[in-house]
């Protein structure tokens, strides 16, 4: 397979998931993504951003969401972010630290 055929099929991979994510299951919050699997739409998104910044494209870390989650990140929270257990919190206190760093980068 060749380098512009893999990007193309990884891009395709890259846009299912996020159409899993933001249409298919909305339902399933942050949180527990973070907790789960380590990372969340959130990481997501600044990966979109990093990428871009990787290739001289400057991308806010708002731009960045609002391309990821479709609209503003505030609308999204809105429209399907519930409130965390104490437990959760403190589970995703742990997942944070371990899988993006203590300084969020």
């Amino acid at each position: 397979m060749d380098d512009a055929t893999r990007t193309e099929i990884e891009a395709a991979a890259f846009r299912r998931l996020q159409q899993h994510l933001m249409q298919d299951r909305p339902d399933v919050q942050n949180i527990d993504l973070m907790n789960l699997a380590g990372f969340c739409r959130n990481c997501l998104s600044r990966w979109l951003q990093e990428a871009a910044a990787e290739r001289g494209i400057a991308m806010s870390k708002d731009a960045a969401r609002a391309a990821f989650y479709g609209m503003p990140y505030e609308d999204w929270k809105a429209r399907h972010q519930t409130e965390a257990s104490p437990e959760k919190q403190a589970a995703f206190e742990k997942a944070f630290a371990e899988n993006v760093g203590k300084d969020g980068a």
